[in-house]
Formats: C-alpha cells, structure tokens, sequence
C-alpha cells in the first residue's frame, strides 16, 4: 500500500460524490450523517452539495430506517444505508436476512432489493464490548445476501460503487482503523461485482497467507518485514466475503504447500475456518507441506482496558511469530 494520494476513507466519500452525481437513484441514509464526526471523513460535506433529501440524517432506529431502505430499493431506488456501528445493526437483522436476502429468490427474481448497507467496524479506544464487534461471518452465512470487505482505498472506492450498482442486496463492510490508509488512485471504471472475488496483492513462494479488511493490511506488513527473514509470503486479500470464491487460494496453496488465514473476529464457526477447510476439501492433502493456521480473536468479549486490548487484537508481530514457528516447524 501506497503513502500519498487519497486516503481509504476519503476513497469512500469519493465513491458517494460519484454514485450520487450519477445516479439519482441513490441516496443515503443512517445515523449521524450530517455530523463532521460520527463517520469519519468519509461523508464529509455531502448534505451541503447534494442536499438534505438525498443525504438523509436519521432517527436512532436501525430496524425502521433499514426496513425503509429495502423497501425503497424494491421500488427501483438504489439506498446506502448506513450504520456507523456494526454493533447495532443486529436490531436490523430481520430487515437484511429475512427480507433484503429473500425478496428475488422468493418472487422468482421478478423483483431486487437492490440495497446497499454500509456497516462500520468502529472499535479500540477503550469502547468496550458492545462497540467492538464485527459480525461479517455471521451474513456471510446467508445466501443472497453479497458481503463485500475493502482492505484497500481503491477497493473501498471501486467496490462500493460496485456495490451500489449490483441488483442483489449488498452488505459493505469497512473498518475504521484504515480510514488513514493511503494509496494513489486511477480513475475510476465501474466494476460488475459479481465478476469480483479475491486478489493476490503480493505474489511470494513460501506460505500463502489470507486476509481481509484490515487483517490484510496486517498481513501485508508483516510479508514485508518477513522477506527480509528470507520468506516470501503470497499475500491474498479476499475482498468479498459472499459468494466466497476459494480457486485462487487452492492454486496459491498448491504452489507453496503452507497456509495461514488472518481474521478480525473469532474462530469458531468463522471466516478463517471457512477458508481452511475449502482449501484442505478441495486440493489433495499430499500438497500441504504444513497443517494450515489461523490467527483470530481470543475466544472472549473486546476488552475495556487499553492495556488489554493491546493483548487482545492480532497484530503483525503476531503474525510473523506465527510465520515462523510454521516455516521453523519439522
């Protein structure tokens, strides 16, 4: 990742300007829109230039308000619901699982809830357990319900834009802690998001190692820091998380025979295992020169104590030690 240009969450509010410039269709909703603050620099301005009735500051109520958003999309709108924190947009799972999910297959594709919800992972700080979450394995689990996690600024642009533009409901999921992140950004190309699925962002010889969202950040930091060890890490970012698309793992997992799957949530039934056990179903065992890995959150709730919280989140180091018990190991 670049260290100049624009920034992930300015990537974001580009892709708002874009989709909002061309395509009255779309408008925004969620909790603390018009704030300079409540979601960072990623919606900055915009009730000021596209107005007050597009970029709709609503009510603290995450059921009705994303209730309202599929609603809409059914009648040929296109909204961003947002929710600042994915914490409480459990009190919307009904809106998003049972119905935005459901509404093609049950009518025989006759009719898409063509809603994007934005859902933001907000946590550190000392915020605490209810604050902290990130509940992506939990929707991945849905079918007809797309997720969609940018690790990248251009991805955070492109894919939401994607996003917004797909028939199918779509959650987009994007992490505060790379909001800072900078990368230099081409024009821009709208992208069918069905066609998009995992990338390789650093190619390498040695273990495959997986990540997304803010994981793969990890993920590519520690890679760097590892070639000077003399071992080369495949860097995969998985990009969307629903429908979940394994071959260019299975292929980098044949060509170096090792396999370590980073998450920011917790193992079990998650995101890290799920890709372990499509690679290890799919490809003949006799290639794994390692038993595959995954380095995910301690089995417990976030902490409050700073200190704690430092224990608690995987880092790179974590990462790296992890590499190299793996590569060390008989």
């Amino acid at each position: 990742m670049q260290h100049s240009g624009s920034s992930y969450g300015k990537s974001i509010l580009s892709a708002h300007q874009y989709l909002l410039s061309n395509y009255q269709e779309v408008f925004i909703l969620g909790q603390g829109l018009w704030s300079p603050w409540y979601v960072g620099n990623s919606m900055t301005g915009l009730d000021k230039e596209f107005g007050k009735e597009r970029i709709i500051d609503s009510p603290v109520s995450e059921a009705a308000c994303t209730g309202v958003a599929v609603g809409a999309a059914l009648y040929g709108y296109r909204p961003i619901m947002v929710h600042p924190r994915m914490d409480f947009m459990l009190y919307a799972v009904d809106a998003i699982v049972n119905q935005a999910a459901k509404w093609s297959p049950m009518l025989g594709g006759q009719a898409h809830s063509a809603v994007t919800i934005r859902s933001i992972i907000n946590r550190g700080g000392e915020q605490g357990a209810q604050h902290s979450q990130s509940f992506h394995a939990w929707f991945a689990h849905i079918p007809g319900l797309r997720v969609v996690m940018p690790a990248t600024p251009q991805d955070a642009r492109d894919l939401l834009i994607a996003s917004v533009l797909c028939d199918d409901p779509v959650l987009y999921i994007d992490d505060r802690w790379l909001y800072e992140v900078e990368q230099e950004l081409p024009p821009i190309v709208e992208m069918e998001l069905r066609k998009e699925g995992p990338k390789i962002i650093k190619p390498g010889t040695d273990i495959t190692l997986v990540g997304n969202s803010y994981s793969t950040h990890l993920c590519q930091q520690a890679a760097e820091i590892l070639e000077f060890q003399k071992v080369s890490c495949e860097v995969i970012d998985l990009r969307v998380i629903n429908p979940f698309q394994s071959d260019l793992i299975i292929h980098s997992v044949q060509k170096t025979g090792a396999l370590c799957v980073v998450d920011g949530s917790w193992s079990c039934c998650g995101l890290a295992g799920e890709v372990i056990a499509q690679v290890v179903e799919k490809m003949n065992p006799s290639s794994l020169k390692k038993s595959p890995c995954r380095i995910t959150l301690p089995d417990a709730p976030a902490p409050t104590s700073r200190a704690l919280e430092v224990a608690y989140y995987p880092d790179v180091q974590q990462i790296i030690d992890t590499i190299m018990q793996m590569i060390e190991k008989k």
